[in-house]
């Protein structure tokens, strides 16, 4: 919107920025079934393809946030549909690891814990979207995040590694810190938006003021 009040079209430079960062979440989701595939595969090269994949998936999560931020070029799409690319491959290889065994005992807890939370955030965002209420980042989130992934890397590729024990180890315990900061991080969210309820029930929406001190924050991008 200019100074006048009235609202700009966005270029064709600004439009192709959009869609640049758009496509990249849309490949994410686009490996998830290949991953899927590859991780089913007995052979041996499928662990090394598996994890190939994954990381790249990873990478277009943190380029495309990377792209949005330095054009500015954030779209109703893209904050829409890039936390659920995160949740969807986040669920699917935790769903095959569980599936396959590969994670057992209290490891299965430490997931069914990271989905829950996904879950519960998503719902959140969901009602405080009908506020017109932001869910930003908060720092801990990204390093849960951050974990999560190095975690889950590990245990795709730990059982066709020499060592393969050590390596899982590694994994499932990285997995189960990653559960951990998933409980601080998702009681947080939680906390804020059960505040925000509290106004809205009252009748009283907060003031700039408070919604930002309400919510962790962090100006990237949404969860």
């Amino acid at each position: 919107m200019d100074k006048e009040g009235f609202t700009l079209s966005p270029t064709r430079t600004q439009i192709l920025q959009q869609r640049l960062a758009n496509f990249l979440t849309l490949a994410r989701i686009g490996f998830i079934p290949v991953l899927t595939g590859l991780m089913y595969l007995e052979a041996s090269w499928a662990s090394y393809a598996a994890l190939g994949v994954f990381l790249l998936a990873a990478l277009t999560d943190w380029l495309d946030g990377y792209v949005a931020r330095i054009w500015s070029s954030y779209s109703d799409f893209g904050r829409f549909l890039d936390p659920i690319a995160d949740k969807l491959l986040v669920a699917t290889v935790l769903m095959v690891l569980v599936a396959q065994q590969r994670l057992t005992g209290w490891s299965v807890v430490a997931a069914i814990i990271i989905m829950c939370r996904e879950i519960l955030v998503s719902g959140l965002r969901e009602y405080l979207a009908g506020l017109r209420i932001g869910v930003p980042v908060s720092r801990l989130a990204k390093w849960k995040t951050a974990l999560q992934f190095v975690a889950l890397a590990i245990l795709i590729f730990a059982h066709s590694v020499p060592k393969s024990e050590l390596w899982s180890a590694l994994g499932t315990i990285g997995l189960g810190i990653a559960a951990a900061l998933t409980l601080v991080t998702g009681y947080d969210y939680l906390r804020a938006g059960l505040r925000h309820m509290d106004w809205e029930n009252a009748g009283s929406p907060p003031n700039q003021a408070q919604a930002t001190h309400a919510l962790p924050h962090h100006p990237d991008r949404p969860l």
